[in-house]
């Protein structure tokens, strides 16, 4: 089974969101919008910070030292036919507001309470409705998603903690 792990970045600037609307995808051939962020290359498996810092520099000129409160905040888990997807999702601020175009979309600064208004995936727009639930919650979280009893779709989180056992 393959696995493809990516990161995702939502930066703030006041009470806007930084997204990015995609004309399609390598699975989807539909616009979506999402935060900024891409696939890992081989050698940033084992740092989806830098991994998120590059994607979000490449995507909008946005360069680290522009960036303010990074931090990680969500992994997200999905089984997608034999791959297993990771993804990495970031938070953090900016006092930019110019951003440079983007080969991958047209970047946008989203009001926060329209963002789960936008076309997005199920998982990200779960797990936006949760970090907007938990203001300034500073835990990770792992989610998977799942359909319910009923067939709709929901996360089951758990915060990533430390257990202190061997």
């Amino acid at each position: 089974m393959r696995v493809r792990q990516m990161t995702t970045a939502y930066l703030f600037h006041e009470g806007d969101v930084l997204m990015i609307k995609r004309s399609s995808s390598r699975i989807f051939n539909f616009e979506f919008w999402s935060g900024v962020g891409g696939h890992m290359e081989p050698e940033e498996i084992n740092d989806p910070n830098g991994a998120a810092l590059r994607e979000i520099y490449e995507e909008s000129g946005i360069a680290k030292q522009e960036i303010k409160d990074f931090s990680l905040r969500y992994i997200l888990v999905r089984l997608k036919d034999d791959e297993i997807r990771q993804q990495y999702i970031y938070f953090g601020r900016t006092d930019r507001k110019d951003c440079t175009p983007s080969d991958e979309g047209e970047l946008f600064w989203i009001k926060q309470e329209e963002l789960t208004r936008l076309h997005m995936s199920t998982l990200n727009r779960l797990m936006l409705e949760d970090y907007f639930r938990n203001p300034g919650s500073t835990d990770v979280k792992i989610g998977t998603i799942a359909a319910g009893d009923n067939g709709e779709p929901y996360i089951q989180w758990a915060a990533l903690k430390d257990p202190m056992v061997f």
